[in-house]
């Protein structure tokens, strides 16, 4: 399982080729994006036929939320983080769902998941 951030979900809609030729590289890994992200997706559309659109690319992707348990961990860590690494509210959920199903963030904004212990980030592709 590939779990991606919003910025990789956004190469991948924009067709930006690196992004592409790294998930069809993946073959039969199962791409998980988690509901935050779909959901940040959405809030970037500026019109119906936008939202359709990116709504309709996603279809393909399996969605993953977060138990109540990842939840208790991202307010930890939220709270942990927020004022000494200025962590987001999204960040600290997706790095929890992360860490509860062992799986890596695939990401270029690594920075925003430094602080939390025992996650790991890697950039997928090179911009």
């Amino acid at each position: 399982m590939v779990l991606l951030d919003t910025d990789i979900m956004i190469d991948l809609l924009r067709q930006h080729a690196p992004a592409v030729a790294w998930l069809t590289a993946l073959s039969d890994e199962e791409i998980i994006l988690p509901g935050f992200v779909v959901m940040e997706l959405i809030q970037g559309c500026g019109s119906r036929e936008e939202q359709e659109k990116v709504q309709k690319a996603l279809a393909t992707y399996a969605i993953q939320w977060p138990s109540a348990q990842a939840c208790h961990e991202a307010l930890d860590i939220f709270a942990r983080y927020h004022l000494s690494h200025q962590i987001g509210m999204i960040d600290a959920l997706i790095g929890a769902l992360a860490l509860s199903l062992g799986l890596v963030v695939h990401t270029f904004n690594q920075k925003h998941y430094t602080m939390i212990p025992g996650l790991n980030t890697v950039q997928p592709y090179r911009k």
